[in-house]
């Protein structure tokens, strides 16, 4: 008897040991998750990785664990990693929307992966049908496959379920405006996403592309002169409001544009080209040669007949 009470006296203090341990390992594995979601929110991955590798070796089944991993292993570039990650999250809860999504950006924004983009965003959609940003990204995928009816289908369907969502307006708008050549649509999407974004240069630089598509020069430069107030450094709208003030014979402003631009981009060659041929105008013909020259010499066909204006005007050759 007293034998057996012994037995039952030290078995019960192996299961509070046991208890013990495993509390304090769930313990741990909580403090560590949450040190790992802190680092994250502070931009440090690499501590974030850390912690979040200590939770998982405390409970490999953790898959918030594994999904904030992989978001930590995406944010430094390391895109395998972090979809490896984001697989095991899924394995251990399949119902994981964002998980889906986060693979699905990885496969589509990096990888160039399209159809297994698609997939993915399609399958966060089938598990919550009112996935705003599922249905945004899945018409991504299909704008980048040229598969633009779907695409627009898509952005619908985000801004039906989130009427805010200005980069859907916008991508609707870039469709419109290079794919259909339907430029008013155009126009009204990229009002809606000033509507939406007030900040976003993107959004009034295209409006202006759209406007200019349309031969409407004025309300083209006052888009893209708002685009270099909100971002002073946009290369293409500063060389897209000297296009215009070049073809309205204001070849000075055009001039100061194409300089700014090739302060920001000493590499864009239209820049060059197009500034050469405003000195040409101008009557400045050695600096539209030294501007041929720079453009010819990063590549760019400068059209003959230029050349031969620019020949007999300024009596060279080149």
């Amino acid at each position: 008897m007293q034998f057996r009470k012994r037995w039952i006296i030290a078995l019960i203090a192996i299961v509070l040991v046991v208890a013990v341990y495993l509390v304090f390992n769930l313990v741990r594995g909580i403090s560590y998750y949450n040190r790992g979601i802190a680092y994250y929110a502070k931009g440090q991955y690499d501590q974030a990785i850390s912690e979040f590798t200590k939770t998982i070796e405390i409970n490999p089944k953790h898959a918030k664990a594994y999904y904030n991993r992989g978001l930590a292993y995406a944010k430094k570039g390391l895109y395998d990693q972090a979809i490896s990650d984001y697989d095991k999250a899924l394995e251990i809860s399949p119902g994981d929307t964002k998980a889906y999504l986060s693979r699905g950006a990885i496969y589509c924004d990096v990888k160039g992966e399209y159809d297994r983009a698609i997939l993915d965003f399609t399958k966060a959609i089938e598990i919550k049908p009112r996935y705003a940003k599922a249905y945004y990204n899945r018409g991504v995928a299909y704008k980048a496959k040229g598969r633009y009816d779907e695409a627009i289908s898509d952005y619908n369907k985000a801004l039906a379920i989130n009427p805010g969502h200005a980069s859907a307006y916008l991508n609707l708008g870039a469709i419109y405006c290079d794919i259909k050549g339907q430029y008013d649509q155009a126009i009204l999407f990229f009002t809606k996403a000033i509507e939406k974004n007030p900040r976003s240069a993107f959004a009034y630089h295209n409006r202006g592309v759209a406007y200019k598509a349309k031969g409407q020069y004025d309300e083209a430069i006052s888009d893209y002169s708002k685009a270099v107030e909100i971002d002073p450094v946009y290369a293409n709208a500063y060389r897209n409001r000297g296009n215009l003030y070049y073809k309205k014979y204001m070849y000075d402003q055009a001039i100061s544009d194409y300089s700014k631009a090739l302060e920001i981009d000493p590499g864009d060659t239209a820049a060059y080209n197009n500034r050469g041929m405003a000195y040409y105008r101008e009557g400045e013909y050695d600096k539209a040669w030294e501007d041929v020259h720079k453009a010819q010499g990063l590549g760019h066909k400068v059209r003959p007949g230029f050349l031969k204006n620019l020949r007999e005007a300024s009596g060279r050759e080149k």
